[in-house]
């Protein structure tokens, strides 16, 4: 990973202001995504995914129209630009107005050339990325904003992907996004600044260590290269090529954790350990790009803002997407409804 910190002084600025919103977060949450306004799309040439896509209809009480089925070879780890868009332009007329977000419900492709497939779907295919991609990206108009539609406000439908590798896990998977509704218990972020120093690019967006109690999450910033035997996680933000000990962790349901590396959204690569693992230790999202982005803040998920909106009740899709300022080469994997901090009176309807 190639080190640039043209954008230092500004991550600092604009984590400052995000801090501050961490002391007035609001007792009610906001308007967030339902299982009305998510899209579920399936590769019927995957038995994987169509058994784990019925069962997240079922397991999310997602209504059955939303489910879209598309043709895919099985394997294939990335498309071309011209297989893309005939996988894109097969979906997008599908879907009506009340669809504000899409999960795709398989493993393989995860990328479209040098972008990742949930911001491809999202954004469109970018090419110019593609000529460098040590580039900076463009920006996101999703990027830490309030807004509640964003296919009706900004003619986004922000994807992820939720991996079937096996059905099991992708079951766990679900049931954790689910179960994170039922009860909230008392959790903490860890926000790790590690020997490796081209992969502290995100310690400026840290937010400092606090308590919060409406939430009853505790925030702690460690110098150290991992955690340990904690039992409480519900945030996780690291910047490492691997990440050891994650099969001494208990995740809460809905947890969020990523680590900021040039590979982590290659699912299936050897280079650098996969996003996909995670999720196999049992948190419920996580990102990773899918080529070499340097080390761009902006191409990673901001901590502070990620769990600033999460505390606000968002879902795990929106809150994530929100935090990357430059999503081109990124991939969000899990699953998007979750949201332990939300009342279920928030979500939004048809």
């Amino acid at each position: 990973m190639l080190i640039s910190t043209r954008f230092a002084k500004i991550a600092t600025l604009f984590s400052l202001s995000c801090l501050l919103s961490f002391n007035a977060l609001a007792a009610t949450t906001p308007t967030r995504l339902g299982p009305a306004n998510l899209a579920v799309i399936v590769n019927e040439a995957d038995p994987n995914s169509v058994e784990v896509g019925e069962y997240y209809l079922q397991a999310r009480q997602i209504p059955p129209q939303n489910l879209i089925k598309v043709k895919l070879p099985t394997g294939k780890v990335k498309l071309s630009a011209w297989e893309f868009a005939g996988l894109r332009s097969s979906i997008l007329p599908r879907l009506g107005p009340e669809i504000q977000a899409m999960v795709l419900i398989w493993t393989t492709p995860y990328a479209v050339e040098c972008n990742s497939i949930t911001s491809a779907m999202t954004l469109g295919y970018d090419a110019e990325q593609c000529k460098k991609t040590c580039d900076p990206g463009k920006p996101s108009p999703y990027f830490n904003s309030s807004v509640s539609r964003p296919y009706t406000d900004l003619g986004m439908r922000p994807t992820m992907l939720l991996p079937v590798e096996s059905v099991e896990q992708a079951k766990a998977l679900i049931d954790r996004g689910v179960f994170s509704s039922f009860r909230l218990l008392p959790s903490s972020a860890y926000l790790l600044t590690t020997s490796d120093q081209a992969r502290n690019a995100r310690v400026p967006m840290f937010p400092k260590p606090m308590q919060i109690a409406a939430s009853q999450l505790s925030i702690q910033r460690i110098e150290a290269d991992s955690i340990q035997d904690r039992k409480d996680v519900m945030f996780y933000f690291t910047g490492k090529i691997s990440v050891p000990h994650l099969d001494t962790l208990a995740f809460r349901p809905g947890a969020i954790a990523d680590h900021l590396t040039s590979s982590g959204g290659d699912l299936l690569g050897k280079a650098q350990m996969s996003s996909l693992r995670w999720l196999d230790a049992g948190a419920t999202g996580s990102y990773g790009t899918v080529s070499e982005p340097c080390n761009y803040w902006q191409k990673f998920p901001a901590p502070s803002i990620v769990m600033k909106h999460y505390l606000e009740g968002e879902t795990l899709i929106e809150s994530y997407w929100k935090s990357v300022a430059w999503p081109a080469q990124g991939l969000f994997i899990g699953e998007p409804l979750a949201a332990p901090y939300a009342s279920t009176q928030s979500a939004l309807g048809p």
